[in-house]
């Protein structure tokens, strides 16, 4: 164990030494989870409210009512306003929609409510398309509001007062412990984490390239120190190092941001180190694939970057299509966000992190297979 102790000291030792390096390593995925964080929801907070203009062409009392509902509706900021200067607003990217109630609404819309009444106006909602998932709700209350306005103006005040919606919903955030809240930095924390501390792997790999190419292994390789010790020592020595960078960001999130581990803190390090190992493994399989530096270092990335994306680093997978998420199965990265996830706001115990932590190992496992077998000592 002595030379094995000896080359994961030198290693930690070169790695440490370079305080700027090592600053900017923790500084980047902190600031951009921090970024991410904050557009892709923070902590808990008052709901942002909908900006929508809206347009009166009809001017009639039911109309009247549906504007006055819907500026009375908290869920809107809203804007009345000309139908160029509504439209001009949505096509600005400054309102998510303009709604816009056609001349003659408040006199067939009654009408229209009964079977054999009349033809049904028709109300426009223009929207923004990279701001489509706002349409739904939009067309939710708007149909609740005039639903409202339309049945008061049918029936009078002395029928039903106008149709209004017979039960009120109760929504409430599932977590794996009560009163625990979603924050939206545990998501940006866990990504981030996941993808810097890859690209950390990359220039681990990349450094055993260059020590290569130095001569520096031939000189190691004439002790009487085997394929497997040497190699071996650069899988510790990165896992410590995966691991200790990965406590510095989770100190930060944890500290500044409000994540916590509502699961088991357990599970969250066996996840952590599982995933260190991971990266270890990943930049030793660089290493035995790549043949320069240079060359290694661009495909490097690029490998990099598709693992993050497809593992949900970026955006969760959620939003993926269904054949894309059960391809992602197959991707460890998964593996790794989904479960420092679930140890942190999901709240759930140390059996979820099982699994995850089989999957990483497994794949670390056929990593260090492959870098073992396929390192060449020179540069070819």
């Amino acid at each position: 164990m002595t030379p094995l102790a000896a080359l994961v000291r030198k290693d930690l030792k070169l790695y440490f030494s370079n305080r700027r390096a090592l600053t900017i390593t923790l500084a980047a995925p902190i600031l951009i989870a921090a970024f991410f964080g904050a557009v892709m929801g923070g902590p808990p907070k008052k709901p942002t409210r909908v900006p929508v203009a809206v347009v009166d062409l009809d001017k009639s009392p039911v109309s009247r009512e549906i504007v006055s509902a819907m500026r009375a509706d908290s869920t809107f900021e809203l804007q009345e306003l000309p139908e160029p200067e509504a439209l001009a607003l949505v096509r600005e990217g400054k309102a998510r929609a303009a709604v816009v109630v056609p001349a003659g609404f408040g006199e067939a819309a009654p009408r229209a409510l009964f079977a054999g009444g009349g033809p049904k106006p028709g109300i426009a909602i223009h929207y923004d398309p990279s701001q489509a998932m706002a349409l739904a709700m939009v067309r939710g209350l708007l149909a609740e509001h005039v639903m409202k306005a339309v049945s008061l103006a049918a029936m009078g005040p002395r029928g039903a007062g106008g149709f209004v919606m017979p039960f009120t919903t109760d929504t409430h955030e599932v977590t794996g412990r009560v009163n625990a809240k979603y924050n939206g930095y545990a998501h940006s924390f866990a990504g981030m984490g996941v993808q810097f501390i890859l690209f950390m792997g990359i220039e681990l790999g990349v450094g055993v390239l260059l020590m290569r190419r130095l001569g520096i292994w031939k000189r190691l390789r004439a002790a009487p120190l085997s394929r497997g010790l040497l190699l071996g020592s650069r899988i510790v020595s990165g896992t410590l190092i995966a691991s200790l960078l990965l406590a510095g960001i989770y100190a930060a999130a944890i500290l500044v941001f409000g994540v916590r581990i509502e699961g088991s803190v357990a599970g969250f390090v066996l996840i952590a180190v599982a995933f260190a190992v991971l990266t270890s493994t990943f930049g030793l399989l660089i290493a035995a694939l790549g043949r320069t530096p240079e060359a290694t270092r661009g495909l490097a990335v690029l490998a990099t970057l598709l693992l993050v994306m497809l593992g949900g680093a970026w955006v969760p997978t959620f939003v993926f299509p269904e054949w894309l998420q059960a391809a992602t199965l197959f991707v460890p990265t998964r593996w790794a966000v989904d479960g420092l996830e679930a140890m942190t706001w999901r709240g759930l115990g140390f059996e979820a992190a099982l699994a995850p932590v089989g999957a990483m190992l497994a794949f670390s496992a056929v990593f260090a297979a492959i870098a073992i077998r396929r390192f060449d000592w020179e540069e070819a």
